[in-house]
């Protein structure tokens, strides 16, 4: 293995260094987007609970908040539950577009990873059929050894970028789509909040 990283180049080490963080990206983003972790099943029963009983005070409303990140965007808006319907839409709309920042976070440097890496496998490329043609240039083609490294550093690389980009593309893709399923299920706990404490939906319907 080191002997192929060697033959390809100090452009390996870029490689490398991009297959080391997108890794560590895809670990981090597994572990941190589990639905159970950001939207939890029971939040909504709990409020109704809350609600019902006459104990949505501040302090269960902070605890909602710090528990997750459907949470954050729930305590948001019933903090404002006795406000306008559209100050409570507002409220929540707003926590939600923080919360939809954290959700993306590292995904913008997962995609970049993904559409730099072929780059660099290309530009490798380059320089080893550069190498190829100048020692063509300068000792003919008699010397196969010469030639030899040039292409295998240029194939090398290429590989190289290739495999890096191929998984961090597929795990950019479903990141993005998790996200957009999470964002899509807060919105509509969110909207059942809204409807029930303004009146407009029952909570045996939602609970």
């Amino acid at each position: 293995m080191f002997e192929m990283v060697q033959a390809g180049g100090w452009l390996m080490l870029p490689i490398i260094l991009c297959s080391v963080i997108a890794l560590a990206i895809v670990g981090e983003r597994f572990w941190s987007l589990q639905e159970k972790k950001i939207a939890p099943k029971n939040l909504l029963a709990q409020i109704w609970q809350w609600n019902k009983s006459n104990s949505l005070d501040k302090e269960h409303i902070r605890a909602l908040a710090a528990s997750s990140p459907l949470g954050k965007v729930l305590a948001a808006g019933l903090i404002n539950r006795h406000h306008p319907r559209q100050i409570m839409k507002e409220s929540i709309e707003e926590t939600g577009r923080q919360v939809v920042q954290d959700l993306d976070r590292y995904l913008n440097s997962l995609g970049t990873i993904a559409s730099i890496t072929p780059l660099l496998g290309l530009l490798g490329t380059v320089i080893g059929m550069i190498k190829v043609f100048a020692a063509i240039t300068t000792q003919g083609v008699g010397n196969p050894t010469v030639l030899a490294g040039g292409i295998s550093e240029a194939l090398i690389t290429t590989a190289a970028g290739l495999l890096v980009a191929i998984p961090s593309l597929i795990f950019y893709r479903y990141f993005r789509g998790k996200v957009d399923v999470l964002v899509l299920k807060m919105e509509e706990e969110a909207m059942k909040v809204i409807d029930v404490m303004h009146g407009d939906r029952e909570q045996a319907s939602v609970a």
